[in-house]
């Protein structure tokens, strides 16, 4: 069981990954191909694509000898130009420490490692190509899809927070995970992580479907990258979904048309007409977005103006972009 010990100021400090992260992504899709599975769409999946690796990726390989990668892989970054970044500038004595832990007790190190280990330049570069490589076969193709699954469980995650509180919401993510006396419990695995104050960083990943993958590094809030989506990693071959759907999907239709044309101040009756339906049907849908937090509500002498909250403008920028 993974067992996440919250401090008092540590509910404060939880958010939610704003856009997804193509470097933990792909790791996570890296971690599924590596894995074995009986279930035949699964076994598909991880046969197609290690059969269209190509050799430049093969070092990834190295340095998870033992399906446990090197904390100094552990990056966020919103691009994978971000990503790659940080890696590259981990620290020397983190690499060091990290490369002899996952090869302890190994006799053999490919010689690159040790290169790495030892902080050769060629062999940062021998990374950087095999994660390029590794990008532009596993996760390219169907990043668009991610996204807009991100966006569908960023916003599903919002509403419960507004709903029923953060509790609720964190428990949500994972069927039979429970928080009590502080300590929020999730199925499977085996790892004790205390946020002592740094907070929590949520990260839906769409390729992993193990237990939660935790970045716990010294001074970093947490990061817990749990698995989402409909069960199987997603592929080039769906549908993709337009922003406008995503957010249909989760808000409804008609909720969704409301918080994108407020993309100013408008009254009950200007959104009735520009959404087509009657002033009590927009004054309702209204009320529900702003229980959720997504908009706010004044009124000026006879007149009711509604406006985006930071959260609601957030939520309709990709679909309003689109």
């Amino acid at each position: 069981m993974v067992r996440v010990h919250f401090t008092e100021g540590d509910y404060a400090r939880v958010r939610f990954a704003a856009r997804p992260s193509p470097v933990p992504e792909l790791h996570a899709a890296l971690l599924m191909l590596g894995t074995p599975h009986e279930e035949p769409l699964l076994g598909r999946w991880r046969g197609r694509l290690l059969r269209a690796l190509p050799e430049a990726a093969g070092p990834l390989a190295d340095l998870v000898p033992g399906g446990a990668a090197p904390a100094f892989l552990d990056v966020l970054g919103e691009t994978r130009e971000d990503g790659f970044s940080l890696i590259r500038s981990a620290a020397p004595a983190l690499v060091r420490s990290e490369i002899a832990r996952v090869y302890a007790g190994r006799r053999r190190v490919p010689p690159w490692v040790r290169a790495l280990h030892d902080g050769d330049a060629e062999s940062w570069r021998t990374l950087e190509r095999a994660q390029r490589a590794a990008y532009e076969t596993v996760l390219a193709p169907v990043w668009p899809r991610v996204q807009d699954l991100h966006r569908a469980e960023f916003t599903r995650h919002a509403l419960a927070v507004a709903e029923e509180g953060m509790g609720a919401a964190l428990t949500a993510l994972a069927p039979g995970s429970r928080l009590r006396d502080g300590v929020w419990e999730w199925p499977g695995g085996g790892r004790e992580v205390r946020l002592g104050g740094r907070g929590l960083v949520l990260l839906p990943t769409f390729h992993w479907r193990g237990s939660p993958l935790v970045q716990d590094l010294p001074e970093r809030p947490v990061v817990l990258a749990y698995p989402a989506g409909g069960g199987l990693p997603p592929t080039p071959d769906g549908v993709a979904v337009s922003p406008e759907d995503a957010l249909a999907g989760v808000l409804g239709r008609t909720r969704a048309e409301l918080l994108l044309v407020l993309s100013e101040p408008r009254t009950t009756t200007e959104l009735a007409r520009r959404t087509g339906v009657s002033a009590a049907t927009a004054s309702a849908h209204a009320s529900a977005l702003r229980a959720a937090g997504l908009i706010t509500t004044t009124r000026t002498g006879r007149s009711v103006h509604h406006t985006r909250t930071p959260l609601g403008t957030l939520l309709a920028a990709p679909a309003a972009g689109h």
